[in-house]
């Protein structure tokens, strides 16, 4: 892809506009994608997606710069100009908009604002029941205001900074919640936690939570806990997992490749069937309610209560 634009959206947040090279279609995406961006000389980041999803000229994402970047968001913003080549991997969604007739309640914190507004333009081109809610620490510190501001959608859009004594009352906006009413939450950890604790405090059901996590508020646990096995059930092979190295580093060094990108619990990108034994979860991926099936579980960050796991490679 090509870097067609890059602009300051905010006080440490810069957008890229990206387009392919032969200026050819790209392929489709769904509101709540996003898109796996290696970082030049640095990791493979995921962004989500926030044009609207009709636009197939142009993938459009954001970075907010972390000041603990691991060369993700700084490689971004240092890194990458108008005119840079970078390589992507196609859109994915494990953010996606319920379907059938359904009321749509998007709340953003910060940079999380970046799949909702996806979702945001697409719902009010189907003509969806939606209202968001942007939450920022300040003014200066909220992307694509104006964008918002000036969209057909505006009157759609509720703005609360902190600075302005806008804090949202999380309890008289989520009360009594309606069958059809489905929550959408994106942000930092803290602030995503707040508001799905609230929610089912009030009443919503797992099915009418949707949520996606962008980054760790520490390191993920991986080195933590005992050593424990790992049987592959199409072979038979048996690897230890010993205590300070992943399930996916351990079955890398056994020859058995499982998929990764965020190395953090995050994305989803190695989710793994558990055929028996029992999962420790370390993830922010999986929904409470999918932990406690321990069907699945994320080998990049999360360990195992059983001596045994069985997985389905």
């Amino acid at each position: 892809m090509r870097v067609a634009q890059k602009r300051i959206e905010a006080d440490g947040i810069v957008s890229f506009e990206l387009v392919g090279v032969d200026d050819a279609p790209l392929p489709a995406f769904e509101a709540g994608a996003h898109i796996d961006v290696q970082v030049p000389g640095g990791p493979v980041r995921q962004y989500s997606l926030c044009n609207a999803p009709s636009e197939r000229h142009r993938y459009q994402i954001a970075v907010l710069r972390d000041t603990a970047s691991r060369g993700g968001s700084t490689g971004m913003h240092d890194a990458v100009q108008e005119g840079s080549l970078i390589e992507i991997g196609g859109p994915r969604n494990h953010f996606a908009l319920a379907q059938g007739q359904a009321s749509h309640l998007l709340i953003a914190g910060g940079i999380g604002l970046t799949p909702l507004l996806c979702m945001a333009e697409h719902l009010h081109a189907v003509g969806g029941d939606f209202e968001m809610h942007y939450c920022a620490r300040a003014r200066e510190r909220a992307a694509f205001v104006e964008r918002i501001q000036q969209s057909p959608w505006a009157d759609r859009a509720r703005f609360h900074f902190d600075d302005q004594g806008g804090r949202v009352d999380f309890d008289a906006l989520l009360a009594s919640p309606r069958p059809d009413q489905h929550l959408y939450v994106c942000g930092p950890q803290g602030f995503m936690d707040t508001v799905l604790e609230r929610a089912r405090a009030a009443g919503w059901a797992a099915s009418q939570l949707h949520y996606e996590y962008f980054a760790a508020a520490a390191p993920v646990r991986e080195a933590d806990g005992d050593s424990f096995d790992v049987r592959i059930a199409s072979t038979g092979q048996v690897v230890a997992v010993p205590s300070g190295s992943s399930v996916t580093q351990a079955l890398y060094e056994a020859g058995i490749e499982v998929p990764v990108s965020c190395e953090q619990g995050i994305c989803g990108t190695c989710l793994t069937r558990v055929l028996e034994g029992e999962p420790d979860h370390c993830d922010l991926y999986l929904s409470p309610e999918e932990q406690a099936r321990n069907d699945v579980f994320l080998p990049c960050c999360s360990r195992a209560k059983s001596r045994v796991l069985v997985l389905d490679l």
